[in-house]
């Protein structure tokens, strides 16, 4: 479908958008210093730095990780048999509810339910190259 101008894109999107469909609009911005902030929650038990592991595996490169791959750190079976490689989308849902999508994770922590929070921490997340 071809449209010559502005105002027929807006023509034919504008009942689509009254018609309730979802038009797709840019996400806002993550606010990486605000996920640096966040990553306080998880630094009780993960550090920033690469090779360094606490009670958790180093976060550090963690965004195109597979999961479960750092050679330096004993992570649970389930972790293990989770074998995802973290994009955002992946640690999104893994943040909300880490027992409900990994099942036996040795992962204390309830999850993050703010879905900005979310979005924040893994923008900081993405940073650590």
């Amino acid at each position: 479908m071809r449209f010559a101008s502005i105002s027929g894109i807006l023509a034919f999107l504008l009942p689509v958008a009254a018609a309730g469909f979802a038009v797709a609009r840019p996400a806002a911005a993550a606010d990486i210093s605000a996920g640096k902030e966040t990553f306080k929650k998880c630094a009780l038990c993960h550090t920033d730095e690469p090779g360094k592991n606490k009670v958790g595996p180093s976060l550090f490169g963690v965004v195109g990780r597979k999961s479960a791959s750092l050679t330096n750190y004993n992570y649970s079976d389930a972790m293990k048999s989770f074998k995802h490689t973290w994009t955002p989308q992946t640690l999104d849902v893994y943040l909300t509810d880490p027992h409900a999508e990994v099942p036996g994770t040795k992962m204390i922590f309830p999850g993050i339910k703010d879905k900005t929070e979310r979005e924040n921490l893994i923008a900081y997340l993405e940073t650590l190259k």
